[in-house]
């Protein structure tokens, strides 16, 4: 090797190699201490994209177990609210009972009355101080019918007596029913279509049968439909193929009832619920003009309570059906969070005992350099000698 001062060579290509592990050495000390294998872009660009988009799938993910909890949560305070109207709605239906006996005289059941009008109170009370997070509950909570839907409207020619909406999305409705003898019922809202057949449900002349009633129940859209024979309470006609067609359904936000369960804005990522007016003064239980004052308004209250509890238990159903539907979703979503975060790990998180040896190494090398370097700017001083 010729003996060079001017451009040592042997130095500049040590002083290069310990700068090197120099570097490596600082980037396992940088993964190490931060548990990550990217820190910054340059470690891997590709990588790094694709753990921000799961990082921010994961947040969104992780809130949504939180909406649901809270979703579930609200509806709990709901449910528990019901339970107590429930248990109201019965002592009304004792009271009745009470009073349409002969063995009740007037002055009894002035005192009867009496009570009955504070369970009617007690009821709109507990209905209007029923609250989560100063949204009231049970004076009509999510989205509702609105009264400008035909089906409604028009049920004295259609045979309808009830519709009720459980998770249905604002918009309108529009039913398809050709009467061509097929008893099939489409119902869509320009997003999702579903058709159901209630043949089974109809008689030989495609009509519901005389003192009978039928559900059709639009699952998919969250949509049922009561249809009604001759000879039913509150049925102003008789349901025959082909009556909806043309028919709609308005269902309008109300001023909640929607939770937020999935990472983007699409429909399958929100549950909707809806709770109706649960006073008793309220278009639903239609309470307030029941009376025990004489054995015929106390026999006639008998049914009109019973109706009243069958709907507020219908509606404690569609509340616990939407708490095991949130419950389910939280599990799903828990898991989902799991196995992507597993997968963020795979390109995000340092593999620890790799980096150790690497470390080891880039730090042994670092002081052979540091060593080969201090022996290579010796090596000029050589040229001395040949000068003496």
């Amino acid at each position: 090797m010729p003996l060079r001062i001017n451009n040592n060579i042997a130095a500049i290509n040590a002083r290069r190699n310990m700068n090197a592990n120099f570097r490596d050495q600082g980037l396992r000390l940088e993964r190490l201490s931060s548990g990550l294998r990217i820190n910054r872009a340059a470690d891997d660009a590709a990588g790094l994209s694709v753990r921000e988009g799961m990082r921010a799938e994961l947040s969104g993910l992780r809130q949504n177990v939180l909406n649901a909890e809270q979703g579930s949560n609200l509806l709990q305070v709901a449910e528990g609210s019901l339970n107590e109207v429930s248990a109201m709605l019965i002592r009304m239906r004792e009271l009745s009972v009470q009073s349409a006996s002969s063995t009740v005289n007037d002055l009894n059941r002035e005192s009867i009355q009496a009570e009955f009008n504070q369970i009617i109170q007690e009821i709109d009370r507990i209905s209007l101080s029923t609250t989560y997070n100063d949204q009231t509950l049970l004076t009509g909570f999510g989205n509702s019918i609105d009264t400008a839907s035909t089906v409604v409207t028009g049920s004295a020619t259609s045979g309808v007596v009830d519709v009720k909406i459980s998770g249905a999305s604002s918009g309108t409705y529009t039913f398809v029913d050709t009467g061509s003898a097929d008893a099939e019922i489409t119902l869509g809202n320009g997003v999702v279509t579903q058709t159901i057949n209630v043949g089974q449900i109809l008689d030989t002349a495609f009509n519901v049968a005389t003192g009978t009633s039928v559900v059709a129940n639009f699952d998919r859209l969250g949509v049922q439909v009561t249809l009604a024979g001759d000879g039913v309470a509150n049925a102003t006609g008789s349901y025959v193929d082909g009556d909806l067609d043309g028919q709609t359904l308005i269902v309008t936000n109300g001023t909640g009832g929607s939770f937020q369960v999935g990472p983007d804005d699409g429909i399958n990522n929100r549950i909707e619920v809806s709770i109706g007016d649960m006073r008793a003064s309220g278009p639903t239980l239609n309470l307030n003009t029941t009376s025990v004052g004489t054995i015929g308004s106390s026999r006639s209250s008998i049914s009109q309570i019973d109706e009243a509890i069958n709907k507020v238990s219908s509606q404690r159903g569609d509340l616990g059906a939407v708490m095991n539907r949130l419950a389910f979703t939280i599990n799903y979503t828990e898991n989902s969070i799991e196995n992507i975060q597993n997968s963020e790990a795979s390109i995000s998180d340092a593999d620890i005992a790799y980096e150790v040896s690497r470390f080891t190494r880039s730090q042994v090398l670092s002081q052979a350099a540091t060593a080969m370097l201090a022996q290579a700017n010796v090596v000029p001083q050589t040229a001395l000698s040949l000068l003496q």
